[in-house]
């Protein structure tokens, strides 16, 4: 008899999988491009709050599909029964090759960079190639370490995913509270907040020039539309990932009830703490900073040292030993993010392979009911994306073409209510047609924008996409692993 996967996971894990597969190193970080980029206390927080609106919108919209079909793969499995194989196949490509590798990649290397603040010896070459060409640091050894280590701990059962993401999710969700409620508490105590609310809704973009002095340029109209639109990515970035436990609906246990309430719970509290996060930042810190000062009032939100936002923040409460704290929060949640990651993407791969549309043996479970071979694959490919240097790159791609799909599976919401009017629906889509029509309206929006304004990374995700079309047909005819 063929093994099943097995249904162990409860409401809390769900949740616990979405909140701690979105809640990276992002909040800690990006809030620094993104006011450069604004220039307003107003407009940055109004980017955070669209951020959470929209993938609230898109959540409460995967709940229909989830409800629909409960099983492995989650979005790769909505796609198919709306569009087809070939929409679908691209789908698990790109999530293969850019979407969930890539990411995995990055916060890998996240971990590793706040590593190498406790042992700057991880700083060193290992290896260069071709005049330096092409290095390889101890950081990116450890990257690797960290993908090997997860991937191990989830071949050994469902059950230790569930452990290692719950207590690392806790953690950094009691983290980020404690550093919200102390931000916010010093407000009482400074003017900072109200003096960075003082102009709230005076946009500029600032940059840094060579010679070390900064240019404003003040926004208005089409061109502030633009800044927020090319920036927003930074954000969306942070609040990606929370469709990942989609992916793993074959081992949830009543997952018509539970995928739905777990994409809400979690996107909408993590809405909920990035915001405030925002909010202690600003508090803590004035938005506009020298990057020249030498120390973390001074250089501000925009000019944080190596763009590290919390950590300056921390500064303000905890002193100098901030940077420590940070450090070791940050590592506990890029720790935990991977682990989400890891356990969920093996699981399109899985289903993928049950349509015969992936390696043939990414379809079978071994002795610990999990697919192991997804699980080695997956890693595989990470690894190698942490030593191409490129994750910086991949991130912001992998975003646009996340919310390409994003648009796409929601798009099948409406093409399935035509297609199966019948079709049983233990859940269906709030605000349905609004809501899901005005989160279409607004992935469209931005990715249109980011097109004009980041045609290089937009570009290098549709290309990804696309390429993915040759190989569906060159595999459609013999099925990949077969004879």
């Amino acid at each position: 008899m063929e093994k099943e996967l097995k249904r162990e996971l409860g409401l809390i894990d769900a949740t616990s999988i979405v909140a701690g597969s979105m809640i990276g190193s992002g909040i800690f970080i990006v809030s620094a491009s993104m006011s450069r980029a604004v220039g307003s206390a107003g407009y940055l927080l109004l980017l955070w709050i669209i951020t959470g609106v929209i993938t609230v919108m898109a959540a409460l919209s995967y709940g229909e599909l989830a409800g629909m079909m409960p099983k492995a793969g989650g979005q790769f499995v909505y796609i198919q029964r709306a569009f087809g194989n070939l929409v679908s196949f691209l789908y698990g490509w790109t999530v293969f090759t850019v979407i969930q590798t890539g990411v995995i990649a990055a916060v890998a290397v996240a971990f590793a960079n706040y590593t190498a603040i406790f042992f700057p010896e991880l700083q060193n070459q290992l290896l260069s190639i071709g005049g330096g060409a092409f290095v390889i640091t101890w950081k990116q050894i450890l990257a690797i370490i960290t993908i090997l280590l997860l991937t191990y701990s989830n071949t050994r059962g469902i059950r230790n995913g569930k452990m290692i993401q719950l207590i690392f999710t806790s953690t950094k969700l009691l983290a980020l509270f404690a550093l919200i409620v102390l931000g916010i508490a010093m407000a009482f105590k400074t003017n900072t907040l109200a003096e960075n609310f003082r102009n709230a809704w005076d946009a500029s973009t600032t940059t840094v020039n060579k010679d070390g002095t900064i240019s404003i340029s003040h926004l208005a109209g089409f061109a502030l539309i633009g800044a927020m639109g090319s920036t927003i990515i930074n954000s969306l970035f942070s609040a990606d990932a929370w469709n990942n436990v989609t992916f793993i609906a074959g081992e949830i246990k009543d997952p018509k009830k539970n995928i739905p309430r777990s994409l809400f719970l979690g996107t909408f509290l993590v809405t909920v703490i990035y915001v405030l996060a925002n909010v202690a930042y600003l508090a803590l810190l004035p938005l506009k900073g020298d990057p020249t000062a030498h120390d973390a009032f001074g250089q501000g939100i925009q000019f944080a040292t190596n763009d590290r936002v919390g950590a300056s923040a921390a500064t303000m409460i905890f002193g100098n030993i901030a940077l420590f704290i940070m450090a070791g929060l940050i590592m506990v949640s890029t720790f935990g993010c991977n682990n989400g990651l890891i356990l969920s993407g093996a699981r399109v791969y899985y289903a993928m392979a049950k349509e015969k549309l992936f390696l043939k043996k990414a379809g079978t479970l071994n002795k610990n009911d999990v697919p192991a071979f997804a699980l080695w694959t997956q890693c595989i490919w990470a690894c190698a994306l942490c030593l191409s240097g490129t994750y910086s790159d991949l991130v912001n791609y992998s975003t646009f073409a996340s919310m390409i799909f994003y648009i796409v599976t929601i798009t099948g919401l409406f093409v399935l209510r035509k297609k199966e009017p019948d079709a049983e629906r233990p859940y269906k889509a709030f605000g349905y047609p609004l809501i899901p029509a005005l989160y279409i309206l607004s992935a469209l929006a931005i990715c249109t924008i980011l097109i004009i304004y980041d045609g290089r990374n937009t570009g290098f995700g549709l290309i990804c996409v696309f390429a993915g079309i040759p190989v569906y047909y060159l595999t459609k005819k013999k099925t990949i692993g077969e004879e």
